[in-house]
């Protein structure tokens, strides 16, 4: 190791990140059928432990982890297991949390809140800063099922219950990747389309059914909501679970909404992006307003996320690249997020500084942009 790759790494291990999309960790001591189904993706659960752990990210799991948590490295599936359960959540979370060693979570609340910690425990187990971030289709379903709105007045009413939500957080969410893809219509719905859909979807409440919102107009229309409301916009790109279409995933079917919201100033965040990253990348280049980051792709791929986070530098402007890890459920996820995050920027910068392509001052601030920098620009953080 050179004297400027060792000042490299030194800086990497130093710094402070913002995680710019997470979730909460599970408050319970999680089941095998659940530890193997949160470890993936995937909602079709692996039959064994063995099988959950038999990928990128159980292979970083069982070596990063498990040292943790007093085994040996690569220590079995099994052994990894009996061991977290013997030490108890609570002690899990804690120790890998503060391993992640995150300095400012901007923490997604709208997915099975129910089952893991908010701010308020999140806060608690880490002592860490955090800010909301909020997720327009559960905001939007809640509120059509909860607050006794009708489908004349739930333009009106929801804008002003998503105005008094957003004083209290630094940005919103689509998953409107998951929901209809991203080729849809990036007009405002309006008039007698919007009103036909609003109707549908309230009837099928008040007949019991899901109220799950599946209708583009719907769904174009809380995306304009959110436009109006001028927070930051995250966008779920890519690499998700089964409920979504890869190829309907892709950022680049959303270029005509990245032109019209760039003319309104409103930053749009586009969150994991693999296996578009290159695409991302190019659209960070292009719009003003666009940003990227490859978080949960780099838990996921292990010991290839260095690869992946190359590929992020390729075009992309160092100003407009994020950390996230979007972590959810465990905290070996949140942990291998920023664990991996680490060990790729200083395998892929190391290079470029040993051969002279970069100096160590210039690999020194692209770290601190995409660390916590560009967060701060794109969220007007404090």
């Amino acid at each position: 190791m050179s004297a400027s790759t060792e000042a490299l790494k030194e800086h990497i291990e130093e710094l402070k990140l913002i995680d710019h999309h997470v979730h909460g960790v599970v408050r319970d001591n999680p089941s095998v059928e659940s530890f193997s189904n949160m470890i993936t993706e995937s909602d079709r659960t692996p039959k064994t432990l063995d099988d959950a752990l038999d990928t990128q990210v159980g292979f970083a799991v069982r070596r990063w982890c498990a040292p943790l948590l007093g085994l040996e490295k690569h220590a079995s599936a099994h052994d990894y297991f009996t061991k977290r359960i013997e030490l108890g959540n609570e002690k899990v979370n804690r120790t890998l949390l503060k391993a992640a060693n995150i300095d400012h979570y901007l923490l997604e609340t709208g997915f099975k809140g129910d089952e893991i910690h908010g701010i308020a425990g999140m806060q608690e187990l880490t002592g860490a800063k955090f800010d909301e971030v909020l997720r327009l289709e559960t905001m939007a379903q809640s509120w059509a099922e909860t607050s006794g709105t009708t489908a004349e007045n739930f333009p009106s009413t929801f804008a002003a219950h998503l105005a008094e939500k957003g004083k209290h957080a630094v940005g919103l969410k689509t998953i409107a990747a998951y929901r209809i893809g991203l080729d849809f219509d990036p007009k405002r719905p309006e008039g007698q389309e919007l009103q036909r859909a609003l109707d549908a979807w309230f009837s099928d409440i008040a007949a019991g059914k899901d109220a799950r919102i599946t209708d583009p107009v719907i769904i174009r229309h809380i995306i304009w909501q959110g436009i109006d409301l001028g927070l930051p916009i995250q966008f779920h790109i890519g690499y998700g679970d089964p409920d979504l279409n890869l190829d309907k995933c892709d950022p680049l079917l959303m270029t005509e909404l990245i032109r019209i919201t760039e003319k309104l100033n409103i930053p749009i965040l586009l969150l994991h992006n693999y296996p578009y990253q290159r695409n991302a990348g190019y659209l960070a280049q292009m719009f003003r307003n666009v940003y990227l980051d490859v978080g949960l792709a780099v838990n996921y791929s292990g010991a290839r996320s260095p690869a992946i986070i190359a590929e992020s530098l390729e075009l992309a402007p160092f100003n407009k690249i994020l950390f996230s890890s979007d972590a959810w459920g465990l905290p070996e996820l949140t942990y291998l997020g920023t664990r991996l995050f680490r060990n790729g920027l200083y395998e892929v910068l190391s290079e470029w500084v040993d051969k002279g392509e970069w100096s160590l001052a210039d690999a020194k601030h692209v770290c601190d942009s995409i660390a916590f920098k560009n967060a701060r620009t794109a969220y007007s953080l404090k």
